[in-house]
């Protein structure tokens, strides 16, 4: 019999959890109730919050006794991060639940992001119809908005945790063994000013017998692709789109932290790198670009975002970054440099065309590559066929 873990606060949330446990038995499945809160539950949980503070080396009657919400909702927290991945493995439940508002999202959410990608997780949140990445962040947790509060059940709260369970019981009973082809996974950087040159390179390598992953180097973006080579999942990296450096120095919106680059060298991994679209910072629409930026190079690439053209300044500094990255790297990396343009608006007579601030971004890393990265230059731009050619060729060769 399939099993659902329903996760949450079955002291605060005993009533709204009860019905959810309901709901899902009344589909002949199991339960499996995990109570997250602090004190006396309303329904006897199968794993207690005594079992998840132990996870942690920590005791519940001593974080009760503190009487501190920040304490109690941390040690908690870190102990379904531990103990919630162990129980899957045990086998002891299929797909997982939970609702709760912003304390109880974050108690759940992490043992979710935790459990390995295509675990069937719904979280029914209040806090899901804003930026939900501090809770989803890389995994594929699925976040419903409860419309009202987390708090009682009325005519509304029935019909969305109603809806929530049908979904997770719909995934749990209908889930599938997807085989692989046996190709290898190969992760490709891609954004709308880099499309020609990865179209092109993507097609190459499936010909070559490859599978590519194409991630929009959007933030997210990067932080998957990253998660997913430290998982073990990527055998080569085509990273021509390192643009999410942009706006981690700059302060664009589209950053992806500062250990972007890092994965494929850690793992020691084939990577081919570039620096497409390192021309540009990303902000929102036009009237939210920072009033220092005002008077920079600014494009309208759509309603939603405004570019910004990097200087020279700025692309030593992002050079630089590159560089680090690619010094530490464990296994066989390349720099491309397309001498031609960084991107689509990047080549002559175009928008962001600006040969001198590139000239500091290829110097830059001319200075500061170690030995042990090969340097490539070629007098395309990004987008030209012979360099996505030579790029993907490059990387079959370095998976050897």
């Amino acid at each position: 019999m399939k099993t659902i873990a329903i996760a949450g606060t079955f002291d605060t949330k005993g009533r709204e959890l009860k019905f959810i446990k309901e709901l899902v038995e009344e589909q002949g499945l199991a339960t499996l109730c995990i109570h997250t809160g602090v004190f006396e539950p309303l329904v006897a949980p199968d794993v207690t919050n005594a079992d998840i503070a132990a996870a942690v080396g920590a005791d519940i009657n001593a974080i009760i006794e503190k009487k501190d919400r920040a304490t109690a909702t941390d040690v908690l927290s870190r102990g379904m991060e531990a103990l919630i991945p162990k129980l899957y493995a045990e086998g002891k439940f299929d797909g997982i639940i939970s609702i709760g508002g912003s304390g109880g999202t974050s108690l759940a959410t992490p043992a979710m992001r935790a459990l390995p990608i295509g675990v069937p997780k719904v979280m029914v949140s209040t806090m899901a119809s804003g930026d939900v990445s501090p809770y989803v962040g890389t995994s594929d947790i699925i976040m419903i908005p409860s419309v009202v509060d987390v708090e009682g059940l009325n005519d509304i709260s029935r019909k969305i945790f109603s809806n929530a369970v049908n979904a997770l019981v719909g995934m749990v009973q209908n889930q599938k063994e997807i085989k692989g082809d046996g190709k290898p996974l190969l992760a490709a950087t891609m954004f709308g000013v880099t499309t020609p040159c990865i179209k092109t390179a993507k097609e190459y390598l499936e010909a070559q017998g490859y599978d590519v992953l194409v991630f929009h180097a959007t933030g997210t973006g990067g932080q998957c692709m990253e998660s997913l080579i430290d998982g073990g999942f990527i055998k080569g990296v085509l990273d021509i789109t390192t643009t999410e450096w942009c706006d981690e120095v700059v302060g664009g919106v589209l950053s992806a932290g500062p250990n972007r680059l890092a994965a494929a060298g850690k793992a020691g991994i084939p990577q081919v790198v570039s620096v497409g679209a390192l021309d540009m910072v990303n902000f929102g629409p036009w009237d939210t670009v920072p009033a220092q930026f005002k008077e920079r190079n600014l494009y309208k690439h759509n309603p939603t975002v405004t570019l910004m053209r990097t200087t020279g300044e700025e692309l030593a500094v992002i050079g630089g970054k590159i560089a680090e990255k690619l010094n530490a790297a464990e296994g066989k990396s390349v720099m491309m440099l397309p001498l031609k343009g960084v991107s689509a608006i990047d080549v002559e007579g175009a928008p962001f065309y600006d040969a001198e601030a590139d000239k500091v971004l290829f110097d830059t890393l001319r200075e500061q590559l170690a030995d042990n990265v090969e340097l490539i230059e070629m007098d395309y731009a990004v987008n030209d066929d012979e360099f996505a050619l030579a790029a993907a060729k490059k990387l079959i060769e370095l998976l050897g």
